[in-house]
């Protein structure tokens, strides 16, 4: 453990407040994730707000399942900002299209706001998903509502394109993170802040992802050539998937890329440590992506066996008909009053879980774990998994975890994961953990490379790309069905 305590790691402090949420959970639960806003200057400024004009009610889908959005205010009121939290992995099913918020338009600020939609495939969008012709048409009649209408949506729009992505969500294929940026950048705020300062390209350029990948695939797009229209468009479609992500992720966190099979450790922007990992297998054991909370590191850990095995694949005969060989396999099996079996592989290297496994609770029970098939690290594509993360080195990690976020010594650390006895040990700082999946991106060494699709997951979205934009609506993740991918195997 020296080589840990060698990068500093153990001495990092909280790195953040705590969360609304850990509030209400535990008194003793803090977050490393900080506090994002882009707009302090205009919730501390005295200078007048911009009027907000009625808004009209969201337009629902023909049997829509929610109310549509509340209609704004008269006045945008200045509102704390919530610390972020990981975003958290559920179906959505509300899906009313969104509307925006009508404020008063001065011509400089609607100049602003036509240059900025002229320039705006600098950042990986389409300049005509904004109506510049209409735009320009509206600024030569002059102020009024119709260019306080016209121009309020068309920013609307851009915002949420910004913040959240330009994809629909029918377009994100097994996209369960919700993104928390439009709670903590609500859109009337941002174009309040906007009108206020009379800085529309200013405040537009301070909605990007915070990350330094993304930084470098707008700086790859526009050192390509218009000509290579494949490459832009790949480039553009996971510059958007960045915006599907929290803006700041926080300055400690794990994150895997599914299709470059690794996982990071990264604290304030750089790779302290990096992990191969072997990812789902293609089908219904793909891995989703997700953005959840680690909440404890188990070592020596237990794995219950799913019935799909115990039942449908015999195990749970053979272990209470053959308890030599279940005892020798590590198996212990019960026989429950209603008839069913259940069946436990106790702490082992032969466990199935390995010697570690980090708990981030989520509805698809999808975790990184330890594994003993070490051989499978060896192989350049490894997508072998039923949905969970194998982690290369796993022992390493759930040391160092609980040494950041549980306060434990790397002596401690060392002795509970020798122990060869089952221990959780809990956070008391929590840690984001994201599971992505970009196809052109900056590897673990730092340089910018195409993986494979391994999932198919791309032409959904470049394909959204090359159509026109659809409205926004309030569905927050994938409709899709949520399999439980519980099995290590």
């Amino acid at each position: 453990m020296a080589v840990i305590a060698a990068t500093g790691l153990a001495a990092q402090p909280a790195l953040a407040q705590k969360t609304e949420a850990s509030k209400a959970d535990s008194s003793k639960k803090k977050t490393v994730s900080a506090p994002v806003s882009i707009l302090p200057a205009a919730q501390a400024t005295s200078a007048a707000k911009p009027a907000v004009k009625p808004q009209g009610e969201a337009v629902t889908k023909p049997a829509a399942k929610t109310a549509s959005r509340p209609a704004a205010q008269p006045a945008v009121q200045p509102t704390a900002v919530p610390t972020p939290v990981p975003m958290i992995s559920q179906p959505v099913v509300q899906d009313a299209v969104l509307a925006e918020p009508i404020m008063a338009w001065s011509l400089a600020d609607a100049k602003a706001l036509l240059s900025t939609v002229e320039y705006i495939g600098k950042e990986g969008l389409v300049p005509g998903d904004y109506q510049p012709a209409a735009l320009r048409a509206a600024i030569a009649k002059g102020e009024g509502d119709e260019l306080d209408a016209l121009f309020s949506r068309v920013f609307g729009w851009l915002i949420e394109d910004l913040r959240d992505g330009r994809t629909p969500m029918t377009a994100r294929v097994q996209w369960f993170a919700v993104d928390p940026d439009q709670d903590l950048m609500p859109t009337a705020q941002i174009m309040a802040q906007a009108l206020s300062e009379h800085d529309v390209a200013g405040v537009v350029a301070k909605l990007a992802p915070t990350n330094p990948d993304y930084a470098a695939l707008k700086a790859d797009l526009n050192a390509t050539p218009m000509a290579n229209k494949t490459r832009r468009a790949l480039i553009q479609a996971n510059m958007d998937r960045w915006r599907w992500l929290a803006r700041d992720l926080g300055d400690v966190y794990l994150m895997t890329n599914v299709p470059e099979f690794q996982l990071r450790l990264v604290v304030k922007n750089k790779i302290i440590r990096s992990y191969k990992t072997v990812v789902g297998k293609p089908g219904r054991t793909a891995t989703p992506q997700l953005a959840e909370t680690v909440s404890a590191v188990v070592f020596n850990p237990t794995w219950t066996v799913p019935q799909s095995i115990v039942k449908g694949e015999g195990l749970g005969a053979k272990v209470l008909n053959n308890p030599g060989w279940a005892k020798s396999a590590g198996y212990k099996g019960t026989k429950n009053g209603d008839g069913t079996i259940t069946v436990v592989q106790q702490p082992g290297p032969n466990n199935s879980l390995g010697l570690m496994k980090i708990d981030m609770p989520n509805p698809h029970a999808i975790y990184f774990h330890d594994t003993p098939a070490k051989q499978y690290f060896n192989s350049e594509v490894r997508a072998f998994s039923h949905g969970c993360i194998r982690t290369e080195r796993a022992v390493e990690l759930g040391m160092t975890m609980a040494i950041l976020g549980a306060q434990k010594s790397a002596t401690e650390a060392a002795e509970i994961s020798r122990s060869g006895k089952y221990t959780k040990v809990e956070m008391t700082r929590t840690f984001p953990a994201y599971l992505t999946y970009f196809t052109y991106a900056r590897s673990i060494d730092g340089q910018l490379k195409p993986f494979n699709d391994l999932y198919a997951r791309d032409k959904p979205v470049l394909d959204s790309f090359a159509a026109p934009r659809q409205l926004k609506t309030t569905q927050r993740a994938s409709e899709e069905e949520i399999i439980k991918l519980d099995n290590p195997l």
